[in-house]
């Protein structure tokens, strides 16, 4: 168990190591370059931690220093004015921005599925979980996985006799907000009598509380019997099984790279101007249920304009050349309509 922990925290913790990885080589204002500090989520860490990888060829003399702290804490320092740039998969409120002195542009620069990761050896099938199983689950209202309600859209699957061990963020959490904010749009059960929405809210007493999307992979893959939320992307890279969700239509879904770009495209129109999307539950018959856009947070003006120029060379490679290296790590490329409106709303930034 000690070399299997050791393993799996090895993987994960390349995710966490941004500032260091690729700050090494390089001296801070060496020629035209300029150290740009960001902070936030976790959930698109492995893709920012590529495109710093893959910029250092662009612009070899800037550093980018990316810690992963959660959504919360990087809107959070992002409005200390601590961080030249924030990140977060839970979109600025209006209130958050009016306390931006030096204003705030929110560009999508990816977007992924939320799933639930499971943890249950010898099972003779996948899972699915319908919306009031999954609900239910979520909240501790079903104990046993071996359950009537789990295995009325299981048939035939060897479901155990084993306590149900829920995984979830006890950070200040994007993925958090986009999962909720799901459960909170399809039952009124969870929305109006359960946690509601938010990006901290209160789980189930037996809840194993955990940091980052990287916190609740790791303690889902070393837990038999347990089921968590996390990105797609950590489920892919761990080679995680994940349950198969209904959607609004009433079909259970498979995540994966090319559902997660038919989901985005079938929800084009309920994108408005200033980019600050939610969709809590996608229209479309193959869409999957639960999916985020997540944001880079700028500074509209700042006392260092040569800086801002090289922070805004940096997202413009990222929303084009570096949005080919999404579906590989399990984020949904951006749709071109989006990435490009992004790009415009650079111009902003000054």
């Amino acid at each position: 168990m000690k070399l299997r922990t050791a393993i799996l925290g090895s993987m994960l913790a390349a995710v966490m190591v941004v500032p260091v990885a690729f700050a090494q080589g390089v001296k801070p204002g060496e020629g035209k370059g300029f150290v740009l500090q960001g902070a936030g989520a976790t959930f698109p860490a492995p893709l920012y931690k590529k495109w710093i990888a893959e910029y250092r060829n662009v612009e070899p003399a800037t550093v980018i220093d990316y810690k992963v702290v959660g959504s919360g804490e990087g809107i959070k320092r992002f409005l200390d004015d601590s961080v030249d740039f924030g990140a977060s998969d839970a979109a600025m409120t209006d209130d958050q921005i009016a306390l931006a002195k030096h204003g705030a542009v929110l560009v999508p620069a990816t977007a992924g599925m939320i799933v639930l990761a499971y943890n249950l050896p010898g099972l003779n099938g996948p899972l699915k979980l319908n919306r009031d199983t999954y609900v239910a689950l979520l909240m501790g209202k079903i104990p046993r996985w071996n359950d009537a309600r789990i295995q009325a859209t299981n048939p035939g699957l060897n479901l155990p006799d084993r306590e149900i061990i829920l995984v979830a963020r006890q950070d200040s959490s994007g993925t958090t907000f986009a999962l909720t904010n799901h459960l909170s749009a399809v039952s009124p059960l969870w929305r109006d009598r359960g946690p509601g929405t938010g990006k901290v809210v209160s789980w189930p007493n037996n809840t194993m509380m955990v940091r980052g999307n990287e916190g609740v992979a790791s303690r889902v893959k070393l837990s038999v019997g347990s089921i968590g939320y996390v990105e797609y992307s950590f489920a892919k890279q761990l080679g995680m099984p994940t349950a198969q969700l209904e959607n609004k239509e009433g079909r259970f879904v498979v995540p994966s790279d090319s559902v997660g770009e038919a989901t985005l495209a079938a929800n084009l129109n309920r994108i408005p101007a200033n980019l600050r999307v939610f969709i809590p539950d996608p229209d479309g018959a193959d869409s999957y249920p639960i999916v985020t856009f997540s944001w880079l947070l700028l500074k509209e003006k700042s006392g260092n304009p040569a800086k801002q120029e090289a922070l805004k060379r940096f997202v413009k490679w990222g929303l084009s050349e570096g949005q080919r290296f999404s579906n590989d790590l399990g984020f949904i490329r951006l749709p071109v309509d989006v990435a490009e409106r992004s790009r415009v709303a650079l111009n902003r930034v000054q």
